[in-house]
């Protein structure tokens, strides 16, 4: 067995790469949802500037069998790495993802890490290896999330009469900056996490500026907010991202302002967002953790249902 960084300067290489990653993942979960190719090249080979990434690929002959990933966060969570590790099924059972999971290990504590974080998803109807395959690399779970898809389009939902809808896609107009940036930072605090115990991600103009730029390369980014009639003031916003060509779209935030809660506006501002994507769009992805009642009551309302099961685990590295 052979481990070797990625090249990322070759782009037959990054080809190789991404599609054994693509193939490994789906082939126990037909519901994943994977970083589309243009948005991993946007990754390997103009890195920003909040986290390092380090790829490796591993090879049994002239085969490529699997994969690795490891990030390194620079601006908060600094004992901190992101793992991934991705084998093709006709080969696992062989120590291709152990040994990749030492060369990715290793790594980490070389750059003064101590534990490791992933994320692994498992479909409710197909058997897979994933988690069996961290906890036998020593991960213990520490937060769940239910991955749910709804399919287009829903039911349409008015939104309250005290505020109105304010739309845009990619840059956020300067008018509204301000308040979106509080909104951010408030769904960054107020994100279940479970007994993760990470830094919060504090967003300033710069660094939104800078994650809306990247986005902008791979997705097409919407984001509907709901502007109370009274005052100008944001009380709420939904984020979502279409990758470019593809027939479906994946929702991220979904925040109401703690003063703002209480009329409906989360449900109102998914739906909003729904109905204006274009109709090769069929099908949406969320995430929420089953203690968060209110928007699983508002996902399952709209047509959302449970796929798989995705637990962020963690790896001591001491």
């Amino acid at each position: 067995m052979d481990i070797r960084e990625l090249d990322v300067t070759d782009p037959d290489a990054r080809r190789r790469w991404y599609d054994v990653q693509d193939r490994s993942a789906r082939a126990d979960r037909p519901y994943a949802l994977l970083q589309a190719f243009d948005a991993f090249e946007v990754s390997a080979t103009q890195p920003g500037p909040y986290a390092e990434r380090v790829r490796w690929e591993a090879h049994d002959g002239d085969r490529l069998v699997g994969v690795a990933e490891l990030e390194l966060p620079l601006a908060e969570n600094l004992d901190l790495g992101w793992a991934e590790v991705h084998v093709l099924p006709e080969h696992r059972r062989r120590g291709v993802g152990r040994a990749l999971w030492h060369v990715l290990a290793d790594r980490a504590r070389a750059a003064g890490r101590t534990r490791a974080g992933g994320e692994v998803s498992v479909d409710l109807a197909v058997a897979g290896a994933g988690f069996d395959f961290a906890t036998a690399m020593g991960a213990v779970e520490k937060h769940r999330e239910d991955h749910l898809v709804a399919d287009l389009p829903v039911a349409p939902l008015g939104i309250h009469p005290d505020y109105e809808l304010v739309t845009w896609r990619g840059r956020c107009p300067d008018e509204h900056r301000e308040h979106y940036l509080a909104m951010r930072n408030q769904m960054n605090a107020d994100v279940p996490a479970g007994e993760l115990d990470v830094e919060t991600t504090v967003l300033d103009d710069a660094r939104l500026a800078a994650s809306e730029e990247r986005l902008a390369r791979s997705y097409d980014v919407r984001v509907a907010a709901a502007r109370r009639r009274s005052d100008g003031v944001l009380g709420g916003y939904s984020l979502l991202f279409v990758p470019h060509g593809a027939d479906h779209a994946w929702q991220d935030d979904t925040l109401v302002m703690p003063s703002h809660r209480g009329h409906r506006l989360g449900g109102a501002l998914k739906a909003a967002a729904y109905a204006a994507l274009p109709p090769s769009i069929t099908l949406v992805h969320t995430w929420t953790a089953p203690s968060n009642t209110a928007m699983h009551r508002t996902n399952t309302a709209m047509g959302f249902r449970v796929v798989e099961h995705m637990y962020e685990v963690e790896i001591p590295l001491a």
